[in-house]
């Protein structure tokens, strides 16, 4: 929280620039790729696990990329045949199994939280703080079900509000949350904002781009060719995600909040 907003350049240029810099610093595109990456093999099982012990049967993972990525018709057919699980995968699914996709999921979660640390200048939490990457996990999955959940029970313009709702108040939380209070709230609503910003803008992208292109990549490269597409659009999220908290945090910053904000911490 050392740093100073006073004095420098407005323009956005200027902050264009500045916007550049903290992420190269940050490695913005490494971390999205890592992002992705844990995504696909550590968290996408453990949402496979809990879609198919889902009692309601209202959510499915194959569900959940399909509304994310904003697909419809052979796009989602064919994303759907990938990632469906079979019937069995619950029955299948051990306790000691399901424990091991938690310790995976937690190491997702783990990459966020250090992520957010390292974009508000803040030490690394004491190892002992996992429960808190535990009970983002557990958010993070109920979130997830929610915005599925209004697919079936809102449509048009009452479900956009009520998705970009619940997904400022997610990625408001979040950070504060992981960041164990060290930032008030009012520091961190920019960046939640920004960062639902960039998943419309995302979603919009997905609809011109990614809806054709599954349909092509399952032609040419069968599964591998969907799963790819995946991983490009999860490469989006995590670019998105810290963007959005990047943005929010320079944000404050030119606008001279982290120095009263340090002011107001200081004994």
């Amino acid at each position: 929280m050392s740093e100073r907003g006073a004095g420098r350049p407005t323009t956005h240029r200027g902050w264009a620039a500045e916007l550049y810099r903290r992420g190269k610093q940050l490695e913005l595109m490494h971390r999205a790729v890592g992002f992705a990456t844990l995504a696909l093999i550590t968290l996408a099982p453990l949402l496979i696990v809990v879609a198919a012990l889902d009692p309601l049967h209202h959510a499915g993972f194959a569900l959940w990329l399909v509304d994310g990525m904003d697909l419809s018709g052979q796009s989602a057919r064919v994303l759907t045949e990938v990632f469906n699980p079979p019937p069995r995968v619950a029955a299948s699914t051990s306790a000691w199994g399901l424990v091991l996709l938690v310790v995976f999921g937690v190491s997702f979660a783990s990459s966020v939280q250090n992520a957010y640390e390292r974009i508000w200048r803040l030490p690394s939490g004491p190892w002992h703080r996992i429960w808190r990457q535990v009970v983002w996990l557990i958010a993070l999955m109920v979130y997830l079900y929610v915005q599925v959940l209004t697919r079936t029970l809102l449509a048009g313009t009452h479900r956009m509000l009520l998705s970009v709702g619940v997904g400022v108040l997610f990625f408001w939380w979040g950070p504060y949350f992981f960041l164990g209070r060290q930032v008030r709230w009012r520091l961190l609503f920019p960046g939640a904002v920004a960062t639902m910003v960039g998943l419309v803008g995302l979603r919009v992208f997905s609809d011109l781009v990614f809806t054709p292109l599954i349909v092509t990549n399952a032609v040419s490269y069968g599964a591998i060719g969907t799963i790819l597409v995946v991983e490009s659009w999860l490469i989006g999220v995590g670019f998105v995600v810290y963007g959005g908290a990047l943005v929010g945090h320079l944000f404050c910053d030119r606008m001279g909040h982290l120095l009263q904000h340090k002011e107001a911490d200081a004994p």
